[in-house]
């Protein structure tokens, strides 16, 4: 299994439960961080927000091992806030990755954030072209929809229950995300990506995912 994410810490919000069930039974999946999120915090100028790259690494491998799993790990590099200027290379190098594998999962190709929809695009576009299953998972489409939003693809949707054991490790796994949960700072800039009533949207017992 492939999973695909826009930005260290996508793949925890919208699949990480989904994933600790997997990992306990035995499947490594391989994931891909198509940027490196350095570009959350811009007007930030906290120390932190100069070596944001550096810190959101390490909290993603802090929340693997909080999910329980052992993942292959591929970094792309691409410029965060750049994805859909880079999309033509993306699509070719997740093709060489999706023809390997039973399945892809990746950000929702409507999310409305332009780097989540760019690699929902191209992992849809690398799935078709070697017949490989995509299922997407929604991450800011949970701020700005509403109960039976037309914009969402209902007659797709699946939703995953899940047991405690697995929504337990994603809470570990959420609170790993410290650069992006609390503030970096008390100066302007510094407020937090991913505040409490945010992440609310992802402390469920269950997932969602287009298929």
């Amino acid at each position: 299994m492939l999973v695909v994410a826009a930005h260290p810490d996508d793949e925890v919000l919208g699949f990480g439960e989904t994933v600790a069930v997997l990992a306990a039974a035995g499947i490594r999946p391989r994931l891909v961080s198509v940027t490196d999120g350095e570009a959350f915090h811009p007007h930030s100028r906290s120390p932190v927000a100069r070596r944001l790259a550096a810190v959101r690494a390490r909290e993603l491998r802090q929340a693997l091992s909080a999910l329980g799993t052992d993942v292959q790990s591929v970094p792309l590099g691409i410029p965060d806030g750049q994805v859909r200027r880079e999309e033509g290379e993306l699509t070719q190098r997740l093709d060489d990755l999706v023809r390997e594998c039973d399945l892809c999962v990746a950000p929702f190709h409507r999310d409305l954030h332009p780097d989540h929809e760019a690699v929902g695009r191209s992992a849809l576009s690398a799935g078709t072209a070697w017949g490989v299953p995509v299922w997407e998972y929604p991450v800011w489409a949970w701020h700005w929809a509403v109960p039976g939003d037309p914009r969402l693809l209902w007659h797709r949707a699946a939703r995953i229950p899940l047991p405690s054991s697995a929504v337990t490790r994603k809470h570990e796994a959420l609170a790993c995300f410290r650069s992006q949960t609390r503030p970096l700072g008390d100066a302007p800039g510094d407020e937090p990506i991913l505040p409490p009533a945010e992440l609310d949207h992802f402390r469920r017992d269950f997932e969602v995912i287009w298929r």
